[in-house]
């Protein structure tokens, strides 16, 4: 029976089928180089042109080196695997289907021009900022909202329980992992009963962030239960870079009137009901009232677009005053933009907005984040906020959760030591968050590593928040959660020879991985 499930296991079927297609790959190449001049010459030239070709492409410099280096390492097949698995054309499929809906989302978002000049007015940068996010990326400005932070997963679960039970309408979740579990249990249970009321409940989780965690039948599960799912690009047994774009976002809507947002999947370790890396540090928002609209179009978007009902967004528009939503607490104070990132617009928008604040700052930055891999337009402006005087700070894990990444992001830490970032490792465990807190003024909390595969390829999403009351918690917990981690000092990035040749080849093909 045993060796039934194996063969049947759909993980290993993938891996075994990649596996045969790159040999077979490879094998061929090499029997028609051996068996012709010819055409190993011909290889070589292409290889060639290839890299010409990428020189004069607008990409990321790290990308391209990269690829230079691996085509020049192997000159006559590395060309080829460059047009096979290199170029980014292989996602003009899904590129075309966002496309369609970002049309549609076009026709009824309506900025609110007032709040641009209201910023404005106060400081023009943060304005222009703001205007970036709005008509370069179609992320609109929002005040009249609310906004919840949370220093740890488990604070915030409790809160999401909360608001799911007050669905009326409908909810819509989007996560990058879903793990069998505690956690998800409870919200499981929930969304069923929902369901049977009538609730539209929907769900997109990614398909290769969730494939080592949940049955190959998922999707059918979930609709048995009247839960209405889609499983995100689906990780196929092809070599295709489209495999690389992956739905890292992390949203909860609830009747168009609550948001949740942040680093925090669903799974146990993110609410510490799983012990594997030490504590599990992580962080989130809720968001109620008119910047809820914000996350509801970006979910329908991504749901209208591989799905074949077209809803029509203004449906989903919020209809409650925020008095009506957040009764006996706070108002909405400050201004809200919540933002989306995706791999086929040829928009750097996350980078952009951290290297913004980092440009900014007068006083200082601090930031969470899990990993520090970062490209020479970061590095720069990590550096040279540090050199203008400003207090930047960077707090990563203590406990990696894979060793080669944890070393790729130390081997960053001596060119930015030297300029005067003050490094942190958590020393209880495991950092998630993904945070920056600027002069307690400006913060992002979100999904966004610091690291190539979040900057460049995958379809993420934050908060991007100016003159909240809750901007002061993030930097209370920055400054807590320094407290408990060990500053990283220049004397630990000493390395021999050898580590630091490996480092470097890691460095060059990070952006490959």
């Amino acid at each position: 029976m045993k060796p039934l499930k194996l063969f049947s296991n759909r993980i290993l079927i993938t891996t075994l089928l990649l596996l045969i297609q790159l040999t077979w790959f490879v094998l061929f190449l090499i029997r028609l180089t051996n068996n012709s001049a010819w055409i190993s010459t011909g290889f070589t030239l292409l290889s060639i042109l290839i890299i010409l070709f990428i020189i004069r492409k607008e990409e990321n410099a790290a990308y391209k080196i990269g690829w230079i280096v691996l085509i020049m390492s192997l000159p006559l097949f590395g060309g080829l695997f460059y047009l096979f698995f290199g170029n980014k054309g292989t996602s003009k499929y899904m590129q075309s289907l966002l496309l369609k809906e970002q049309s549609r989302v076009d026709d009824i978002i309506k900025p609110e021009p007032l709040l641009l000049d209201r910023i404005g007015r106060d400081n023009s940068r943060v304005m222009s900022t703001c205007r970036y996010l709005q008509e370069k990326n179609r992320n609109i400005l929002y005040s009249n909202t609310s906004v919840v932070y949370y220093p740890l997963g488990e604070l915030m679960y409790q809160d999401m329980l909360t608001e799911l039970k007050k669905a009326e309408k409908y909810i819509f979740l989007e996560y990058f992992i879903i793990e069998n579990g505690l956690m998800w249990e409870g919200i499981l249970d929930i969304l069923t009963e929902k369901a049977a009321q009538g609730v539209d409940v929907r769900l997109i989780y990614d398909d290769f962030g969730s494939l080592f965690l949940l049955p190959a039948n998922f999707v059918k599960l979930m609709q048995q239960r009247g839960i209405k799912c889609i499983a995100f690009n689906r990780f196929r047994p092809i070599l295709s870079l489209v495999m690389n774009n992956r739905d890292h976002r992390k949203i909860l809507v609830i009747d168009g009137i609550t948001a949740f947002n942040g680093g925090i999947n669903i799974a146990d370790e993110y609410i510490n009901k799983k012990n594997r890396l030490g504590h599990w540090k992580d962080t989130g928002l809720k968001l109620q009232g008119d910047a809820v609209q914000g996350f509801s179009l970006m979910f329908l978007e991504m749901w209208n677009a591989f799905h074949k009902t077209k809803d029509s967004y203004e449906d989903y528009s919020i209809t409650a005053s925020l008095s009506e939503i957040v009764s006996g607490t706070e108002a909405g104070t400050g201004y809200v933009q919540p933002f989306s990132d995706s791999p086929f617009d040829g928009e750097t928008t996350s980078e952009n907005v951290y290297i913004e604040l980092l440009s900014q700052a007068r006083n200082y930055v601090y930031i969470f984040t899990p990993y520090l891999i970062i490209d020479d337009e970061m590095k720069y402006a990590l550096t040279m906020a540090a050199k203008r005087g400003i207090d930047v700070r960077i707090v990563t894990p203590g406990i990696p959760d894979k060793k080669l990444v944890y070393r790729l992001t130390r081997s960053y830490y001596e060119p930015l030591i030297k300029a005067g970032v003050r490094i942190y490792e958590y020393t209880p465990g495991f950092l998630h968050a993904k945070s920056y807190v600027c002069d307690d003024e400006m913060a992002v909390v979100g999904t966004i590593n610091m690291d190539y595969r979040s900057l460049y390829l995958h379809f993420e999403c934050g908060t991007f928040l100016y003159r909240n009351s809750c901007i002061s918690d993030l930097k209370k917990d920055a400054l807590d959660t320094i407290e408990k981690s060990r500053e990283v000092q220049l004397s630990d990035c000493k390395e021999g020879f050898f580590a630091s040749l490996f480092n470097s080849i890691l460095r060059v093909l990070s952006p490959l991985f």
